[in-house]
């Protein structure tokens, strides 16, 4: 409707908490913007009163109220604010369990709460509107390490060791800017707990909107017929909505069927309209990670069943190429999850997708276990307009994981760093942020 921000207005409320349940005193932040309020099509389109309103979800955030304090900080609603600029810029809806990688104390303070975990606000149920349903999503304040522990096993996992400790966050997870210690640190044996989880569960971080670009190296430069790479051409093909759909249904979902994983075939539903907002604040969103859940994981499968067939169904216009050779780029935090997505999730048979934050193109690292790949192993490298998939059998993703050991530490990574299978015809270059801030790197 017009102004620099997304959302119409935030509403804060002094929460009393719960001494019965041990919460403390806090502010309460309640977004309103994301979901339709109008219901005439000029920021949100209508999809009926069982569809999602908007986006199908508002942001919440709970603050511990500080001694003496008599209004809340406002620095909370420029947080939202920035959430929500990432939200309309890449269409990408947040869910349960997903986290946001900040990299910069929430408050602009010396904090350790310099990421966030998104969970069901424990207050605010979903509600039925005029204009569809909307869901309230709670941001969570967490430090470095318990994003880790979110991205190697599972945000929900998290969420509830979180919980556990009131200093943490508690039953409510109210958000304490003064928090020195992560829970691992309170409590050792919470790191015993998540590495038990990352040995039995694996990872089901399913992918993650991240800085990352692809080359099709066997395709002479000259050849203009095709898009390369979404950084080396001035006007790239984009994704047709069909793709950019199934995209987002790879980043939602982890999509497990019985026991195979499948990729989903693709959905006519449209994607919601782009805002094109932009801001600083919304820049120091790094990652943001999709993981899936129980109550998605049903979701799916129930819309699986009803399709004829679990395979991909190529937009007529674009056709499905295989490539000989490939070169993937990543900025280095989407660098450090490539060991994390080979060994939680396709060595568990599973899939994982970046999708660029920046534009269009998408790279899906895919196991021979998962149904539904345009790649295969025969042809294991297939590229789809800007979307690229890449099959990787067990023996060479072992050899991948040994190469890129020292990712797992990336202050000792000096960039840009380069990494070469000529075998395999596959390289990988880790940049700095800076190769990704123009459109011709």
């Amino acid at each position: 409707l017009g102004g620099p921000d997304p959302l119409d207005y935030i509403s804060m409320y002094r929460n009393p908490g719960s001494p019965t349940q041990d919460v403390p005193e806090h502010w309460h932040y309640v977004s309103f913007g994301l979901s339709d309020l109008y219901g005439d099509n000029r920021v949100h389109e209508f999809t009926g009163l069982e569809g999602p309103s908007g986006f199908g979800f508002e942001l919440t955030f709970r603050l511990r109220r500080e001694t003496g304090e008599t209004a809340p900080p406002t620095w909370p609603a420029e947080l939202m604010q920035g959430l929500a600029r990432y939200v309309f810029q890449s269409e990408n809806t947040l869910c349960s369990g997903d986290h946001v990688s900040w990299h910069s104390p929430l408050d602009n303070s010396e904090s350790r709460i310099q990421h966030m975990l998104l969970t069901e606000d424990p207050q605010l149920q979903p509600v039925h509107t005029p204009f569809g349903t909307v869901a309230f999503l709670q941001i969570v304040g967490v430090c470095t390490e318990e994003l880790q522990a979110a991205q190697q096993w599972n945000g929900q996992g998290i969420l509830e060791l979180l919980r556990t400790v009131p200093v943490a966050g508690g039953s409510w997870l109210i958000t304490d800017m003064r928090r020195g210690e992560t829970i691992f640190e309170t409590d050792p044996h919470l790191q015993e707990r998540v590495d038990k989880g990352i040995e039995t569960d694996g990872s089901n971080l399913s992918g993650v909107s991240a800085k990352c670009a692809w080359v099709d190296l066997s395709r002479p430069p000259e050849d203009e017929e095709d898009s390369r790479s979404i950084y080396l051409e001035m006007q790239p093909r984009r994704l047709s909505d069909k793709d950019t759909e199934q995209i987002r249904e790879v980043l939602r979902r982890g999509l497990e069927m019985n026991t195979k994983p499948i990729l989903p075939p693709i959905s006519s539903q449209k994607p919601q309209q782009q805002n094109g907002m932009n801001h600083d604040r919304a820049s120091l969103v790094q990652s943001v990670g999709h993981f899936q859940s129980k109550q998605t994981e049903r979701t799916r499968k129930d819309s699986l069943e009803s399709e004829s067939s679990a395979a991909i169904v190529p937009h007529e216009l674009i056709r499905t190429r295989q490539l000989e050779s490939v070169h993937l780029k990543f900025n280095q935090e989407s660098g450090t999850l490539i060991p994390l997505s080979l060994r939680g999730r396709l060595l568990h048979g599973r899939h994982f997708t970046y999708k660029s934050i920046t534009g269009d193109t998408a790279i899906t690292f895919v196991s021979t276990g998962v149904e539904g790949a345009f790649a295969t192993e025969e042809h294991p490298y297939a590229a789809h307009g800007p979307w690229l998939q890449i099959l990787l059998n067990e023996e060479f993703v072992e050899k991948m994981l040994e190469d890129l050991e020292d990712l797992t530490s990336p202050k000792e990574v000096k960039l840009p760093k380069e990494y070469s299978w000529p075998e395999k015809k596959l390289k990988i270059t880790i940049l700095p942020e800076s190769a990704f801030d123009s459109p011709l790197q």
